[in-house]
């Protein structure tokens, strides 16, 4: 290899970490109920369109956050992305299937989505962010809430928002 081909291989390997880390970021933002963090995954300019909500990130950011907000948690898995870097340009379809615990005609439903994110990317300042998001609904599924074991298990650590999860808090309890 040349090194030309090296520094060309080496650039798209530290984008794909880069653009990968920013897909990250918005998933713990939404389940997390972080606005700020939400808001860091996309360049400031950037427009999204989520299906009812189309626009710029702020518009966006108010909307989801207030959606996921009146559920009681939520937990966002990323699946298979396919990325292609060209400079600090890239383009992505990003798998995901998120999963809803919310009050549906006042009974506690679990609400399962399955889905995509097609979207541009674009380093600027040298960050990669979102610039473009379309999110593809290709499936739900809804169902009566059913968690018994949490009610057989109570000592579990359970996930919590806005600043007070322990992933945050790293409140380690003292040995």
């Amino acid at each position: 290899m040349t090194n030309e081909e090296i520094a060309a291989e080496v650039h798209d390997l530290a984008a794909r970490r880069d653009i990968m880390a920013c897909i990250n970021r918005y998933m713990r933002a939404q389940d997390r109920c972080d606005p700020e963090l939400h808001k860091s995954a996309f360049h400031p300019d950037a427009f999204v369109d989520c299906g009812p909500v189309a626009g710029d990130v702020e518009t966006f950011v108010q909307y989801a956050q207030a959606g996921l907000a009146q559920c009681h948690f939520t937990h966002h898995m990323i699946g298979q992305v396919d990325l292609l870097v060209d400079g600090d340009r890239a383009t992505g379809e990003v798998y995901f299937i998120a999963y809803h615990r919310m009050a549906l005609d006042d009974e506690e439903t679990d609400m399962i989505f399955g889905g995509r994110y097609v979207d541009e990317y674009a380093r600027r300042g040298g960050e990669w962010r979102i610039v473009r998001r379309c999110e593809i609904a290709d499936w739900t599924r809804t169902e009566p809430a059913a968690d018994r074991f949490f009610a057989m298990e109570p000592a579990y650590r359970r996930g919590e928002r806005e600043g007070r999860d322990f992933s945050s808090t790293r409140a380690w309890p003292m040995s």
